[in-house]
């Protein structure tokens, strides 16, 4: 089974999603902006969300983990839980 790790950012808008991504863009610590601005309890460990497996989080979430590259930013996300930032740290496929 192929696995992934990631870590995310979830916040309530677009507007601010892509204000983090920028942010990160132009060399912002992204573990740092989890804990400050992610509305996900992962948020208190840097967005790090640990390994899991196809199907285990919602569709779009999945989609992007299991096909962008690792270590890339990807997002805005959105989902029925907001609007993601995701790193995928790790993936074996």
């Amino acid at each position: 089974m192929t696995t992934a790790s990631a870590r995310h950012i979830l916040v309530a808008d677009e507007d601010t999603c892509k204000d983090l991504k920028s942010q990160i863009e132009k060399g912002a610590d992204f573990g740092e902006l989890a804990q400050k601005h992610s509305q996900c309890p992962s948020g208190q460990r840097g967005g790090d969300l640990g390994a899991f497996g196809r199907g285990q989080m919602v569709p779009e979430f999945d989609q992007v983990v299991f096909s962008a590259d690792v270590g890339a930013v990807q997002g805005p996300v959105k989902t029925q839980f907001g609007y993601h930032l995701i790193e995928v740290t790790q993936r074996d496929d």
